[in-house]
């Protein structure tokens, strides 16, 4: 007779991580999809060089956690939408300087506000001490300082 499984996996820390990520953004991807056709992937890139000033793909994978593929593409793509400028590095010509155009700040400042509206809709469903103690637990799961 098989040994009971009491793995649970709808307990499994990884399992719920995810899954409350995955139903958390739709409603925000929802409005950076419909309004700027974007991927996520893409407003990732936009938001850390709205929030960092100009960086190089390499510092956004380092920071976003998204592989240079990826960022590759967006790159792409939201130069195609005039979002964001390529200049190459004079010291290492294999690197490129990512920087928002004036429509690329537009988009980065509509979405911040859509973001932040957001946020506080979502942290509004739990008490502000559950709210606190699940933004510093989550940081301590993701390794981000305080």
């Amino acid at each position: 007779m098989p040994e009971k499984d009491d793995f649970v996996l709808q307990d499994f820390l990884p399992f719920l991580l995810n899954r409350a990520a995955e139903e958390s953004s739709l409603a925000f991807q929802s409005y950076y999809k419909n309004r700027y056709g974007m991927l996520r992937n893409e407003w990732r890139v936009l938001f850390h060089l709205g929030t960092y000033g100009t960086m190089t793909a390499k510092d956004i994978g380092l920071r976003a956690k998204i592989h240079k593929t990826k960022i590759s593409r967006a790159v792409a793509k939201l130069t195609e939408r005039r979002f964001i400028t390529r200049s190459r590095d004079e010291n290492d010509r294999r690197s490129e300087h990512l920087q928002l155009t004036p429509a690329g700040e537009a988009a980065y400042r509509d979405l911040r506000g859509q973001a932040a509206s957001y946020d506080k809709q979502l942290a509004g469903r739990f008490t502000a001490d559950e709210e606190k103690a699940l933004r510093r637990m989550l940081r301590q799961l993701a390794g981000i300082e305080p």
